[in-house]
């Protein structure tokens, strides 16, 4: 099966000197001055005068920001950055008329991500070495893997987590490699006990990364509540909290890429069911472990690699009884609270609940590809909304 040429983002670690750490830092500083500063231009010129703003008008405003006194810091960085940040809340507007997001809100120094993004005129990269525009040196990359051959980055990011890891990305064109011809299908239901149950009876063990370091991040938390706010001391605390949490999250992101490579690799035609997870979270019995279980990720890792392997990913609809129909003989059963794991049958028939539900969203899937209906339409984009659901874009503010 061919397979189409995507974008594709390759990310790594990288030590910074001191030198480049102060100007990427400043950088951050002046994206986020300046994205903040463009949000309240173009909320205010609306709120006040009707008045539309757009990338073009927030671009000549940044020129003029730099001839002040009070913003002329900003000229001292790379515009490349500040330019892509203006872009980003473009972007961030055609969300939300889209009925995708909601209203942009303003950047925060302690809590909102500290990245710039550069295109190519604002980098260098030549035999594997990347220079950054203001700085005379190369970055120290840690190079994991290669980028694929031949490949000239787009753009790049530079960013910094809550742990003070700094990262780079590179965005590249890219063709997969092909994943092996096979007409299987499969259908899974995600549960908590076990992460995901396939239809064919396998049951993958949920590993509960949060759980496993509670104590080690309960420590931390402590820790970091007695420290006098505004200190060193809580600085360094609060760095220790976030190295666990780092922890948890990249063991749950290497976990769940395996998993969904697999998935992947070894079916044509993979079925899962539209779960609403914003609402299912409410549950304060069951917010923890399923935040741990980290459902939508696993979704979202699905469709895009459904995408860039020429994979069928269907979606059925959220209501689907699927725990409730006997997938022997058809018959749908009455209330069947949680704690039921196991049930029969009138038929005589005895499911196990999870490997019934996936076999009956499995078959559910297949059939709703013959006839076409009771299958919810492919989401745009991972965490966007369906496009059935998507309406006439709102005038721009």
């Amino acid at each position: 099966m061919a397979v189409n040429q995507v974008k594709r983002a390759f990310k790594y670690r990288f030590h910074p000197t001191d030198a480049q750490a102060a100007e990427l830092s400043r950088t951050f500083g002046c994206v986020r001055k300046v994205y903040n500063l463009a949000l309240a231009a173009r909320s205010e010129a609306w709120t006040l005068r009707q008045e539309r703003v757009n990338y073009n008008t927030t671009s000549a405003m940044l020129t003029s920001w730099k001839k002040t006194e009070e913003l002329a810091y900003l000229s001292e960085v790379s515009s490349v950055p500040l330019q892509q940040t203006l872009r980003h809340l473009q972007g961030a507007f055609g969300n939300f008329w889209q009925k995708r997001a909601k209203y942009p809100t303003f950047k925060s120094k302690k809590k909102s991500r500290r990245s710039a993004e550069y295109t190519t005129s604002g980098f260098r990269y030549r035999d594997g070495r990347l220079t950054l525009a203001k700085m005379s040196e190369q970055l120290d990359i840690v190079w994991s893997r290669p980028l694929p051959e031949g490949a000239r980055p787009s753009t790049v990011t530079v960013s910094q987590d809550a742990a003070g890891r700094w990262f780079v990305s590179m965005l590249c064109d890219d063709i997969p490699a092909p994943m092996p011809e096979t007409t299987d299908a499969v259908g899974i239901d995600a549960g908590i006990t076990s992460l995901v149950t396939l239809s064919t009876g396998e049951k993958v063990t949920n590993p509960r990364h949060e759980r496993k370091d509670r104590a080690r991040l309960a420590k931390a938390q402590r820790s970091l509540a007695k420290k006098a706010k505004g200190s060193s001391n809580r600085a360094k605390a609060r760095r220790k909290v976030a190295k666990v949490h780092a922890r948890i999250a990249d063991r749950r992101r290497d976990h769940l890429h395996k998993l969904t490579t697999r998935l992947v690799r070894e079916n044509q035609t993979i079925v899962i069911e539209d779960l609403t997870v914003r609402n299912m979270v409410q549950n304060h019995s069951l917010a923890r472990a399923i935040s741990d279980a980290a459902w939508t990720t696993l979704r979202g890792m699905l469709e895009y690699k459904c995408v860039w392997y020429g994979r069928d990913l269907v979606t059925i609809d959220r209501w689907f009884p699927s725990s409730r129909l006997c997938s022997a003989c058809g018959t749908l059963q009455g209330r069947l609270p949680l704690n039921v794991r196991t049930w029969t049958c009138a038929c005589g028939a005895t499911h196990d609940r999870d490997v019934n539900a996936a076999k009956n969203v499995l078959a559910e899937g297949l059939s709703v590809t013959v006839c076409g209906a009771g299958v919810r339409p492919q989401r745009s984009s991972p965490g966007g909304q369906s496009a059935a659901k998507q309406k006439t874009p709102r005038r721009e503010p």
